[in-house]
């Protein structure tokens, strides 16, 4: 399987490295940078799953697509909680792969450059204990480095920019995850609550990432 996504991304005209077992793609993705690492969940040495909560562990935030034969809804609901940004269950289709990892490399680049809505002076957000810098991809709880997937940065981010705006589901779908064929509105809710319970001073009630009912999400502070 590894063999046959590597030469159809190197193909397309990808740069890709590969280990064949968890222990050695683990310290490959600690002696290097890359922009998305492409992990399976049944690996020798060590699987997936311990692999992905070892990377996010030693503070790397790179994409994490996990792919797996698995197809139940708790092991992708335990990979997202160890720090993967998506799931997909082979057998799956080249063309949605590639879909899938055209749209997290722009993600990666967005969050890494100012936009539009960012200004100069404003690459740095504060709200209550909470302290944001974008251009570092670090946000700080009374001083203390937070841990947040890729994915709960870049819609933190994204729900900061459009502070006061209430957002659909669908908005934040298209906007952080950058497609609406997967994951499911069920992926934002998820990753709101996870967001919540290390922002928020009381995540049972929230008052910085506040809930219409039935509709979305928005920011205040």
């Amino acid at each position: 399987m590894v063999f046959t996504v590597s030469d159809r991304l190197i193909a397309e005209g990808y740069t890709v490295e590969t280990a064949l077992d968890g222990r050695s793609g683990l310290e490959q993705a600690k002696k290097k940078s890359f922009d998305l690492i492409l992990l399976d969940v049944m690996l020798p040495e060590k699987n997936g799953f311990d692999v992905c909560r070892d990377l996010r562990k030693s503070g790397i935030k790179t994409p994490i697509l996990m792919l797996t034969a698995r197809g139940q809804l708790d092991d992708k609901v335990t990979g997202l909680k160890l720090g993967a940004d998506d799931y997909l269950t082979k057998p799956f289709e080249t063309a949605e792969l590639l879909a899938r990892i055209e749209a997290h490399l722009r993600r990666t680049t967005f969050s890494e450059q100012p936009t539009s809505s960012i200004s100069q002076a404003s690459e740095r957000y504060e709200f209550g204990e909470i302290s944001l810098d974008v251009r570092g991809m670090e946000v700080r709880r009374a001083g203390t480095p937070l841990e947040l997937s890729a994915k709960e940065f870049q819609l933190l981010v994204y729900l900061i920019e459009n502070q006061g705006t209430m957002l659909t589901r669908d908005d934040i779908l298209n906007n952080v995850w950058g497609y609406d064929a997967m994951p499911t509105t069920r992926t934002v809710d998820t990753h709101v609550a996870w967001l919540r319970q290390k922002i928020e001073p009381n995540p049972k009630q929230p008052q910085y990432i506040l809930t219409a009912h039935g509709i979305g999400y928005k920011f205040v502070c």
